[in-house]
């Protein structure tokens, strides 16, 4: 299964690597409440997407509780808004993970507004083309529904909202997508640390009624994957690994690989556009579309 998994994205990198211009996928990866795996899931997605032969990018806009360099072991001096404030260059505070790997260590929206300056802006919009090629771009985002957060998932193509089978964190999670719900329709979600996929099933559906019979039949509700409980996560997580690196045959990183499969797909059907669309600039002109 996992073999003709990485086959299916190896056919996609060939197609994509065929166009001459491409347009980035920037996928939020978010959540209600903090302490669900929304870190963990992006970290190991956008690792297994760039060993698979995509460009990713991933950037951490989880402020505050950033933990993207934990989960990659890596040092962070600086930061998005240092080269906004023109302290650092953009290559400065880009993080190599792997091949096609890049970990961009962020700020929240409204600290990144502050620093508007349009010499500053403009340079760092030249220097993002560095990043132009990136197929995929993902944002981790803080828990929660507040405003900053809002602007980056208004950015987004895609938002993944992730939750665990604790009632409390189903609640937030339903919070958070009725407050999603206010600008867009199309809304996925990843069901981590469950028994089952029957559990996972059975909970979205909830979630998924709930969400319908009070936003609105409107509402495109999908189940973009489960992740079961698995004890190699933890362990991976103490160990400052990953676990698809350190575990390619669990059972997580089984669950993982068909998430990883139904993103590939939705990069596969991105159509041929200009580089406004790509990259960190496309995502940066998108954010400035919405103030």
């Amino acid at each position: 299964m996992m073999e003709h998994q990485a086959k299916k994205l190896e056919k996609l990198v060939k197609e994509q690597n065929e166009k001459k211009s491409k347009k980035t996928r920037f996928v939020a990866i978010t959540s209600g409440k903090g302490g669900v795996g929304k870190s963990t899931i992006s970290s190991n997605l956008a690792y297994y997407l760039a060993q698979n032969g995509l460009n990713v990018g991933i950037f951490d806009a989880d402020i505050g509780l950033a933990n993207l360099d934990v989960m990659f072991n890596v040092k962070i001096k600086k930061n998005i808004l240092h080269v906004l404030k023109g302290e650092a260059s953009l290559s400065d505070i880009l993080v190599p993970i792997t091949r096609n790997l890049i970990l961009i260590p962020g700020e929240s929206g409204d600290e990144i507004l502050k620093y508007s300056n349009q010499t500053l802006f403009e340079r760092f919009m030249q220097e993002a083309q560095i990043l132009d090629k990136l197929d995929i771009l993902f944002i981790d985002t803080g828990a929660g529904i507040g405003e900053h957060i809002q602007m980056f998932l208004e950015a987004a193509d895609d938002i993944v909202v992730v939750t665990v089978p604790d009632p409390a964190a189903i609640t937030d999670a339903y919070a958070t997508i009725k407050s999603i719900a206010g600008s867009r329709n199309d809304i996925a979600m990843i069901m981590n640390m469950v028994k089952s996929t029957k559990e996972a099933e059975t909970i979205f559906k909830k979630i998924q009624k709930v969400a319908y019979d009070n936003i609105g039949a409107q509402l495109n509700l999908e189940l973009l994957g489960k992740m079961e409980n698995d004890p190699k996560v933890a362990s991976s997580i103490k160990q400052r690994e990953l676990f698809v690196k350190l575990y390619p045959n669990a059972a997580s990183t089984r669950d993982l690989s068909k998430i990883a499969s139904k993103l590939g797909e939705k990069v596969e059907r991105n159509v041929l556009v200009s580089s406004n669309e790509s990259g960190l600039s496309g995502l940066f002109k998108r954010l400035m579309e919405h103030f």
